[in-house]
């Protein structure tokens, strides 16, 4: 069965090895994709890649195989119809801190069980309950709800919540502007680089060109000769936000972080977070504890304006925190900056070579939210984290 399925992957790269397919075939005879087309895509991922970086190159065997595979919907068209009613929403806003309270002790198991219940039991339009899979409410299941955890069915991501999106096809072709692994980061980060021959070490590279030179030159006679290897210049100063609404990106930032830490080219690293901007003080570790603080006009006074600055965010937050003279970024000494842009804006005229990457697209859901966003980008030019954007962002920084 599928046996030309096992070529396709491997024409396609994918080291599939016959024990690894046998034991697909014997775990669909025990039917543990589900019955279902998702289950088994899950299945074969799971016993024939061995590696994440791999991830990508199935993803693209499978849909070059199944491109005739109609996609089963998880939730019905009907179903969907029902959520979708933007007019309805505002009608429904009622907050309910037990049920609220009840909700966060539900696993994700129990909720994805709940769901498939509700399904079968379901045979009309709902909105703003707490049962039934619906719009606005208390529901852990439907869009726009006011649940703190649960499935969004339909509708648009509000609050971020959801800890998955129901009929959501996880498999895709691989594009340029989807966002990126740590590997994916890895192949951009090294655009990141600017070598100098100038650097104090004995000459231990094997220098091709002058060994075939020196050897013409000598009637043949091989003489070999080494060069002083190259290194990269380039210092980095990796700037991410932590916590709020950054926790829908963490595990994208941990990739970022990851990836830069494995990189492991750039003459010097440094890594420091904040909370929705680097007010009198920033912070050596992403859960912003006080015992890893660092006053940010040490980290200006300390690090040169050769290093490359990467602010990491998604440059949302209250207007008055990036421009309020507030708590946030008041400090007893009236000459340093008392807002969030007075010590973006030091950055920017501190370090010649600054970007800022965005996890997040341009909020759609009202002006009010935009406002920082907008504002930041004015201060510096933003990029998508995508594999285009970072690319992008990284000859930026280059440019001269």
């Amino acid at each position: 069965m599928f046996e030309e399925f096992l070529y396709t992957l491997r024409r396609g790269g994918l080291k599939v090895s016959l024990t690894e397919w046998m034991a697909l075939m014997e775990a669909l005879e025990k039917g543990l994709h589900g019955s279902s087309f998702t289950g088994f895509y899950h299945l074969c991922r799971a016993l024939l890649v061995k590696s994440e970086a791999d991830f990508d190159r199935f993803d693209r065997c499978f849909l070059q195989y199944f491109k005739d595979v109609p996609f089963e919907q998880e939730v019905s068209q009907e179903l969907l119809d029902w959520l979708d009613r933007p007019d309805v929403l505002r009608d429904y806003a009622n907050w309910d801190e037990e049920q609220a309270r009840l909700n966060e002790l539900l696993s994700e198991e129990e909720i994805e069980q709940m769901l498939k219940e509700r399904m079968e039991e379901q045979k009309e339009e709902h909105n703003g309950g707490k049962y039934w899979v619906g719009t606005h409410g208390m529901s852990t299941f439907g869009n726009s709800g006011l649940s703190p955890k649960g499935i969004r069915v339909g509708g648009q991501g509000m609050h971020r919540r959801a800890f998955r999106v129901a009929g959501e096809r996880r498999f895709r072709d691989f594009r340029g502007d989807n966002t990126l692994d740590t590997r994916q980061f890895q192949v951009a980060l090294k655009h990141l680089r600017q070598y100098s021959g100038l650097v104090d070490l004995p000459p231990t590279e094997f220098d091709v060109d002058n060994t075939i030179q020196d050897t013409a030159e000598h009637g043949g006679m091989l003489t070999v000769r080494y060069k002083k290897p190259r290194q990269n210049t380039v210092k980095v100063l990796l700037m991410m936000d932590s916590g709020g609404s950054m926790d829908y990106y963490a595990q994208l930032c941990s990739a970022l972080f990851q990836a830069v830490s494995k990189v492991g080219h750039f003459k010097d690293l440094k890594v420091y977070y904040f909370h929705n901007c680097p007010y009198g003080r920033v912070y050596t570790d992403p859960s912003l504890l006080p015992s890893g603080s660092v006053q940010t006009e040490w980290l200006l006074s300390n690090l040169s304006s050769e290093y490359k600055v990467i602010f990491v965010g998604d440059a949302q937050m209250a207007p008055y925190e990036l421009t309020g003279g507030w708590y946030y970024g008041r400090d007893r000494d009236p000459s340093l900056p008392q807002c969030g842009m007075d010590w973006l804006e030091r950055f920017r005229d501190k370090y010649p070579h600054i970007i800022w990457i965005n996890p997040s697209e341009r909020p759609s859901w009202g002006q009010y939210w935009c406002e920082t966003y907008d504002a930041i980008a004015r201060v510096f030019p933003m990029f998508p984290l995508t594999v285009d954007g970072l690319e992008a962002g990284m000859k930026k920084l280059l440019a001269r």
